[in-house]
């Protein structure tokens, strides 16, 4: 068993789970939620969403309330949405100045304040003009609040990955469990009185829709004590090192808002990734608008009756869910800059489809695929912000984006019905079935040619492997073993570990100095060979198949923490002893299966595999750092070169006889070649084909 020890004390390079990107959905909510304050901060999102949605509900009661004329009472609705929609186009850019200048955990604090007294004077002031005004103030405090909270959610979180998670668990609450809690609340107030057979005047003239407006000043009252003395990490910056580096100032010293300003346009126009975002997310939002504002009169036009237009309002929302559920998995596939492209792309060409279906049933599956593809592309932006750029300008990109956002969505919506006027409505004959030609249709044409175009530049703008065509990534989400899309993996392989620890180092010495790409590594000294024995030892781990179970859990740690990362950060990582050489050493002298024990490595590393496996082919006799039996080592030998001799294109051997010089010269010569004949567009190191 002294052998079995051995291959346990395989040092850090050895591998693991894919960081946050591997596991079931459920396992990385969990993960997530376990980081205490981010799930202090998601309860904290939970009260303020609740309380934002029973403002629309509440307010617009109350405004009805306060006027007696029809006409304004209809008008009560839009006037609350107006007055809630301004302060977005007006101060939000001023919030992601404040969260990128301030303590974004006071700017929340006092954020919530105002919103509280905003809110409640409504229910005391009385007055129709307050109430409009209150409503304003408050969401413009909502506008400084929310790219605050926006930009700190990744200083809360273990490792970048799990930002694309947190988004996840962010539009879950805030348009699901918000929204049904929202509903509920005011359902149960507002019918407390008919069911007890209250009178009407009990809380004055306003009824019991003054309770709900106090009790979404509460809401809010609550958020700001819970933030300013449950979640101190709010103050937290520049946690986790970023991809895309914000411009630096002049001086160390405070800026002003101007050069906040200044700064924040320059990092724009200057950063083809964020500046591809904004124009795809431009176009999206206008098609958006476009469904918001035409989908009622569009679903007259299918004839199909006053259910059609609540069947596609369930499948756009379905399709919602799905494509936010799924975008994750299949950015383990896809890089985020493609897959955003990607989506805007795909969701203008169905909402072609949704202006040309003849039927209900064609309808419903392109509203969906509109749906998904929208989710996708939500999710993958805030995503990038929140994972790729500097926490020193986060809060400003978050606040262009919301500002965006609502200002596209806001004015496409109310031209839309301008534009649908101008079309009569005409009735058709397609297949037998009637339908009606009206405004909708080109509007919605428009829409969907507007989106896949501005999909298309802003994937040009935004990727990052153009050396790699798209129909390669296509052909990699149908895969069942996905290939890497960012880093790239080189594992060293060899019988004696002193070897391939020599040869790691150098080989990552070498690439540092030849291109411009981050190299790591992976090794740490917190968990070298002695600690490794200790591990074992100390929990008498005698048995090979409890010692094997350690080493897979031992590189699935360090592949958590640094490898994946590393690797989804684009870097070009080397790893010795990856899997091969401990999967070897178990087989061959433990005598345990093969088969077994590739699958306990799948599992570990999440079917992690190297891009390129570099075996050291030296003979067996010639290494006296390991002084196991000469027969041992053969086998290890033969073993390690089957694999090889069976995977040619994911290994390359290399005569490991020789000085240590010779080897690394060997060895470099070897990746060089591999690195310019298969992964130059995954690597753009300048200098190594030199």
């Amino acid at each position: 068993m002294g052998r079995i020890s051995e291959v346990v004390q395989t040092k850090a390079g050895a591998s693991a789970p894919p960081a946050g990107g591997g596991g079931s959905t459920i396992h990385r909510a969990r993960s997530v939620l376990a980081i205490r304050p981010f799930r202090r901060l998601w309860g904290v999102t939970y009260l303020c969403s609740v309380a934002d949605w029973l403002t629309i509900l509440g307010v617009t009661s109350l405004a009805t309330k306060l006027t007696h004329n029809y006409t304004a009472q209809n008008f009560a609705f839009t006037g609350v949405l107006l007055s809630a929609l301004l302060p977005g186009l007006i101060f939000a850019p001023l919030g992601g100045l404040l969260a990128d200048r301030f303590d974004r955990r006071k700017v929340m604090f006092v954020a919530d304040l105002l919103r509280c007294g905003f809110v409640m004077s409504i229910a005391f002031v009385g007055t129709g003009w307050w109430l409009y005004a209150a409503n304003f103030l408050a969401s413009a405090s909502a506008m400084m609040w929310i790219p605050s909270k926006d930009a700190a959610v990744p200083n809360l979180l273990r490792r970048p990955d799990q930002v694309e998670t947190a988004n996840q668990l962010g539009l879950v609450m805030t348009y699901g469990l918000a929204v049904l809690s929202a509903g509920g609340i005011y359902t149960i107030i507002t019918g407390i009185g008919p069911t007890l057979h209250l009178p009407p005047t009990m809380f004055g003239d306003l009824g019991f829709a003054k309770i709900i407006v106090v009790l979404i000043g509460l809401l809010y009252l609550t958020s700001a004590f819970l933030i300013i003395t449950r979640i101190p990490e709010l103050s937290k910056r520049n946690v986790h090192a970023p991809v895309a580096v914000a411009p630096k100032t002049d001086s160390e010293a405070p800026v002003g808002l101007k050069t906040l300003i200044r700064d924040g346009a320059k990092f724009v126009r200057s950063t083809p990734l964020i500046r591809g975002l904004l124009i795809g997310a431009a176009g999206a939002f206008a098609a958006g608008g476009a469904v918001v504002g035409s989908a009622k009169p569009y679903s007259s036009s299918l004839l199909a009756g006053d259910a059609a237009w609540g069947l596609l309002l369930v499948a756009v929302f379905v399709g919602l869910a799905t494509g936010m559920g799924g975008a994750p998995k299949l950015a383990r596939r896809l890089p985020h800059d493609r897959l955003f492209g990607i989506s805007i792309v795909l969701a203008g060409l169905a909402l072609i489809l949704v202006a040309v279906s003849p039927h209900l049933a064609v309808s419903l599956v392109a509203v969906a695929i509109v749906g998904a593809c929208a989710g996708a592309a939500f999710l993958t932006g805030i995503t990038i912000i929140g994972s790729q750029v500097d926490d020193a300008i986060r809060g400003r990109i978050n606040a262009i984006y919301q500002s965006m956002m609502k200002i596209i969505v806001f004015g496409s919506t109310a031209i839309v019905p301008l534009l649908i006027g101008l079309t009569k409505p005409r009735t058709v004959q397609v297949w037998g079935n009637p339908i009606i030609i009206d405004g909708t249709r080109p509007v919605m044409l428009g829409g969907g040619i507007l989106a896949a175009v501005v999909g298309v530049i802003a994937y040009k703008q935004m990727d990052s492997r153009r050396a790699e065509t798209i129909m390669s990534d296509l052909r990699n989400v149908l895969r069942r073993r996905p290939q890497r899309v960012n880093g790239l993996l080189i594992a060293l392989e060899g019988t004696a570990s002193a070897d391939t620890a020599h040869q790691a180092a150098n080989l990552v010495q070498w690439l540092k100095s030849v291109g411009p790409r981050p190299v790591v590594l992976a090794a740490d000294p917190g968990l070298d060979d002695d600690r490794l024995v200790q591990l074992v030892s100390g929990a008498s781990l005698t048995g090979a198949r409890a010692q094997a179970l350690a080493a897979a859990a031992v590189r699935a740690d360090l592949v958590e923490r640094d490898v994946q990362p590393a690797l989804d950060a684009g870097s070009i990582v080397v790893m010795e002893r990856f899997v091969d050489s401990p999967l070897a050493h178990l087989s061959a002298i433990a005598g345990l299966d093969a088969k077994e024990l590739e699958g306990l490595a799948d599992w570990a590393t999440g079917r992690l595999r190297p891009d390129v496996t570099v075996l050291l082919d030296a003979h067996p006799g010639d290494t006296p750092s390991d002084p196991s039996p000469i027969k041992d080592r053969w086998r290890v030998q033969s073993l390690l070169s089957e694999m090889a001799a069976a995977d040619p294109d994911h290994y390359v051997v290399v005569d490991g006889d020789g000085s240590t010089d010779e080897v690394s010269e060997r060895v470099q010569t070897a990746v060089r070649a591999v690195l310019v004949a298969r992964h130059a567009g995954l690597a753009p190191l300048e200098a190594v084909d030199a």
